[in-house]
């Protein structure tokens, strides 16, 4: 039952002040903790710094954060909004007064969110997007969840359906829960996941923490506690192998938990609510997230799966949607699906998309590059082992020549694509399988690339662009090129239908 009337002027929750506050003073001293820091321990070794005392400095503190709660008030007491029949209106501003008026037909995207903080509370925020760059977006920041939700849909009524009737059919419209994940499956898909990435990233953090603290840790004389329980001669191969062999099997196990946790965090509690026309994604243990995901304004779908995978029959839906900034977008993906979900979401958001059109490779030239490309790779990694470590460590292309093989095989077996008459379908993938979908009339540019070397060729490779990202046909002869170009224009241009 609707409890708030938006058609005059409102604030949000009271707690917004709380928001509002934690937010400044967390964006305040990311911006100068390295200099508090450095005053700080200053201050506590001297005693004093150019006449500071810590007691001035915990005062000049204090003030800080009045001053911050000063502007929460202020700003939660000018932050006013209301709707008329077809526009969303706010007010905003400290000294300063702005007057904001969103049509609703220029509303792209509302999503429902609630960080940790939020939680605590129980108040939960809601972002508006609108058509436009990145900063064409509104954030009310505390209102209760039932506010929240009759905001949204009243933000997506059409002016000419805001009667008591349509409403209560919006209200009653059937939904149910289409999929939730359990715990069992999301430790699947945190195992099955692609670990190259973290592998990298904890290597790199292990480095630079054991480069911070090497003198340290020389100071622990570990080498001769090593030493005591591994009696191996430091100088042999073997020594340096086994060393190697431990650190990297450390870091493997580090990535496997840290893909696992961060599975659970981001996706914890995921469901997908499915409506007569639209499917809803919620998620999130410290950020948890609502999102509607409406077809016309879908632009691209990326399935992603591996051998893994495959074996535990899991499979993740990304959705890429027009005018939405990149941190956004990777809340827009569903994971853990099994086949069969997966083939019904598709052909819920993309209507009538059968998987037709002949399948098509790249040219061998696509080999080649791949070679090129492995062969550089090769170059450099043997160029660091040989610097940092010497020619003990050319035994590295032991492992380097096999993968390199390996990935020249899979990228090209992997690498495919599909045209229909409406849909544009791409393979691509060396450790997973991904696959892109878009709808041919939401392209916005087609782009046909040729360098040097594939002119003599007679190769070229097409970026197709839709409003949310890019993907490429790679490596075919110039003629199929040209083919391809003049057919996905002429359906373009011939199609009246809009792209959002």
């Amino acid at each position: 039952m609707e409890t708030t009337d938006f058609s005059q002027p409102i604030r949000q929750s009271s707690k917004g002040i709380i928001i509002i506050f934690a937010f400044n003073a967390f964006s305040f001293f990311k911006k100068f903790f390295v200099l508090f820091i450095a005053f700080g321990v200053s201050i506590m070794r001297r005693k004093s710094f150019g006449g500071i005392t810590p007691t001035m400095m915990l005062l000049a503190l204090l003030g800080v954060l009045i001053i911050i709660l000063v502007i929460a008030i202020l700003k939660y007491l000018n932050f006013k909004f209301h709707l008329s029949k077809d526009d969303f209106h706010l007010a905003t501003g400290i000294i300063n007064k702005d007057n904001t008026i969103i049509p609703k037909s220029k509303i792209q995207n509302v999503y429902i969110k609630q960080n940790f903080l939020q939680q605590i509370i129980n108040v939960v925020s809601v972002k508006i997007e609108t058509a436009g760059d990145k900063k064409s977006e509104i954030e009310i920041s505390a209102l209760d969840k039932p506010t929240a939700l009759l905001l949204k849909k009243k933000l997506f009524n059409k002016a000419n359906v805001e009667n008591e009737h349509a409403e209560q059919i919006d209200t009653i419209e059937a939904s149910e829960v289409f999929f939730k994940v359990t715990p069992k499956r999301l430790l699947l898909e945190g195992i099955s996941q692609n670990h190259f990435k973290s592998f990298l990233l904890i290597l790199t953090f292990a480095y630079g923490i054991y480069s911070e603290f090497k003198d340290f840790l020389k100071d622990l004389e570990l080498e001769k506690h090593v030493e005591g329980l591994v009696k191996l001669d430091e100088d042999t191969i073997l020594n340096l192998i086994i060393t190697n062999v431990v650190i990297i099997l450390v870091v493997v196990l580090f990535s496997f938990l840290f893909s696992i946790v961060t599975t659970f965090i981001i996706n914890f509690n995921l469901e997908v609510v499915e409506h007569q026309k639209t499917i809803e994604i919620n998620k999130g243990l410290f950020n948890k997230v609502s999102l509607s995901l409406t077809p016309s304004r879908i632009q691209n779908l990326v399935i992603k799966t591996n051998r893994v995978k495959q074996y535990f029959n899991l499979h993740s839906l990304s959705v890429k949607q027009a005018m939405v900034n990149a941190k956004q977008q990777k809340n827009f993906k569903i994971v853990a699906l099994e086949k069969e979900q997966l083939n019904y979401l598709i052909n819920k958001l993309l209507i009538n998309y059968n998987n037709e059109g002949e399948v098509a490779k790249p040219r061998p030239y696509f080999i080649r590059i791949s070679v090129l490309e492995m062969l550089a790779f090769g170059i450099v990694i043997n160029a660091l082992s040989l610097f940092l470590f010497g020619i003990e460590m050319l035994w590295i292309n032991v492992v380097f020549v096999p993968f390199a093989v390996l990935y020249v095989y899979f990228a090209y077996k992997k690498a495919y694509y599909k045209i229909s008459d409406n849909f544009l379908t791409i393979g691509s993938g060396v450790i997973d399988t991904t696959t892109n979908i878009l709808e041919i009339h939401k392209i916005q540019e087609v782009e046909l690339k040729q360098t040097l070397f594939q002119q003599r060729s007679d190769i070229a490779s097409l970026v197709i662009s839709t409003a949310s990202k890019s993907v490429t046909i790679p490596y075919v002869s110039k003629l199929e090129a040209l083919s391809i170009y003049n057919f996905l224009l002429y359906k373009v241009e011939s199609q009246d239908r809009d792209w959002m």
